[in-house]
């Protein structure tokens, strides 16, 4: 494996550009890089009177349309209008050679966040405002109008899904390291399952919404913060429905970020149905979402972003090299449970 080359700053460089495009912003700059942004590194800045978060692509050969990080940019600076909490974007440079490569920064937001989505640390109550908040959350999001906020030219007009779909399979098939049969196999039902074009709501979707990319007040648990919308477009809003609980069918822990075999009544956290439900009458939705291709797809979606994540690794220009590893073991992981939710019902 080459060296690793994503996990560092050139404080030099990064002081100049903070020294003229944010002057009441006061050094000197110490950064730190956090566990988070696996596909984009993202650092913390401590100057003397304040704290910024930068985010930037990696160095080295990226797929195409990855690491978009001109499009979080983009939404969170729209949404800054809405009543979802988004951080304040400062300033966004798409000139490589300033840095390094492109980057942002934006707003530090202080907060809890929960790698574990068992918030073993809270008490019951603690947990169940949690997950409220993370219900009204997505409701409020999925509540936002594109055109009013700027954001109408935010993605393609035509059936996600199949968008989705073939956007996901060449970026699975460039980052391919082997052969993973379950994927495959999902992949074959996937695309003979395709939805049709549906005259659907289209809503800005955020694409990777789970409860470890969003923060909470740490008094009153209130919902403080949407991180990580390097997928976000325009499209069906049942795919944010599905990748939480997706996600939730993983196994416990930072790593599996699921709740498989956890007691989620006696925790306080709403199961699949409770969620479904909640999340419908948050938005007085008629009838609950049918997720019977959404969630299939999202284990796919998740299997094909992890591949990427392993390529990087191996090639040496991941956020996190060995991180990157022990999630490139979840491939085939997520691939058997996308096949094992076909026809499942949800609701």
């Amino acid at each position: 494996m080459t060296k690793n080359i994503s996990n560092t700053l050139d404080l030099e460089k990064v002081t100049s550009s903070l020294a003229k495009r944010l002057p009441d912003k006061k050094g000197p700059w110490r950064y730190e890089k956090t566990l988070f942004g696996q596909s984009n590194p993202t650092f913390i800045l401590t100057g003397k009177n304040c704290k910024l978060v930068l985010r930037k692509k990696p160095l080295g050969n990226l797929l195409k349309s990855a690491h978009m990080i001109e499009r979080e940019f983009k939404v969170m600076s729209a949404l800054k209008i809405t009543d979802l909490p988004v951080p304040e974007m400062y300033f966004l440079c798409e000139d490589e050679s300033e840095i390094g490569t492109p980057y942002f920064v934006m707003e530090y937001v202080e907060g809890h966040s929960f790698l574990d989505p068992r918030a073993l640390g809270l008490n019951i109550d603690s947990r169940k405002k949690v997950y409220q908040e993370n219900i009204k959350g997505l409701a409020k999001l999925h509540k936002v109008c594109p055109k009013k906020v700027g954001l109408s030219d935010f993605g393609k007009s035509g059936n996600y899904f199949l968008r989705q779909f073939s956007r996901w399979s060449v970026q699975y098939e460039n980052s391919k390291t082997e052969f993973i049969e379950p994927l495959e196999n999902l992949i074959k039902w996937l695309e003979q399952n395709l939805p049709a074009d549906q005259e659907d709501t289209t809503t800005i979707v955020h694409g990777d919404w789970r409860i470890d990319n969003l923060l909470f007040d740490k008094n009153n648990f209130e919902l403080v913060g949407v991180f990580d919308w390097e997928l976000s477009t325009l499209g069906d809003p049942k795919a944010d429905l599905a990748t939480q609980i997706m996600q939730w069918s993983m196994d416990v822990g930072e790593e599996g970020r699921g709740l498989n075999g956890v007691n989620r009544k006696e925790m306080g956290i709403p199961d699949d149905k409770e969620f479904i439900e909640q999340y419908s009458k948050f938005l007085n939705l008629n009838q609950a979402p049918n997720l019977t291709f959404a969630i299939p797809f999202c284990y796919f979606r998740m299997a094909a972003i992890l591949q990427g994540v392993k390529k990087r690794a191996l090639d040496g220009n991941a956020s996190n090299p060995e991180h990157g590893l022990k999630m490139g073991a979840y491939i085939k992981k997520y691939a058997i449970k996308g096949l094992e939710s076909i026809n499942r019902v949800f609701i």
